[in-house]
This record gives C-alpha cells, structure tokens and sequence, in this order.
C-alpha cells in the first residue's frame, strides 16, 4: 500500500455516513482517490447486520436509531464519542482477501 490518506467527516448519521462511505468505493474503483481511512462519530444507532437475531436486541430506548444493515456481524451500538474507522482500499496490492485483511485490523 503506497499512500492511504484519512479523514474525520464529524458526527454523521449512519445513513449519510454509508452514502459517503458508496461514494468513496466508487470513487476509489475508478482510481480517483488513493485508499482512504474515513473516520466518523455516529449519533446514537443500532445496526443489525445480516447476521443480526432480533432477540440479541433487548431493548430500543427514545433517540437512538435502529438501522438494518447489508453488512455482516450481529447486532452494533455506536454512539457520541466513539470514533468509528471505516477502511476504503483497495487489496489488490496486499491480499485479495477481506477476512484477512480485517483480521490484521483487529490485530
């Protein structure tokens, strides 16, 4: 990986935070940015994943938004303050393989 640039959008609803997370994709695809690091600080939200089973989620509480979500893992809460890091890059030049790659993200 040559370059990865960063940037902090602020607080972002999750769904505006998505499109621009799309946009972002399409962007890279086309070799219009180098990979990108997008970091984002969500409003209270609840997503569902598609690995989600209803009865993980225990209760819903006034003012926290609860989305379904194409993405994999069960149920997430983010929430004010917590920083959420979402990687735009290409793994062609690493390892073709998102398992891997989010693996060495967690390590």
């Amino acid at each position: 990986m040559d370059a990865c640039r960063w940037r902090f959008a602020g607080r972002v609803p999750y769904a505006e935070a998505l499109a621009l997370q799309k946009d972002l994709v399409r962007r890279r695809i086309a070799g219009e940015i180098p990979d990108t690091l997008l970091f984002v600080d969500h409003p209270p939200v609840i997503t569902l994943g598609r690995m989600a089973k209803r009865e993980h989620l225990l209760g819903a509480r006034p003012g926290v938004e609860i989305v379904e979500t194409d993405r994999g893992g069960d149920i997430t809460f983010h929430g004010p303050g917590q920083v959420v890091g979402y990687p735009i890059v290409d793994l062609n030049g690493l390892k073709r393989d998102l398992k891997w790659y989010l693996e060495r993200l967690e390590e």
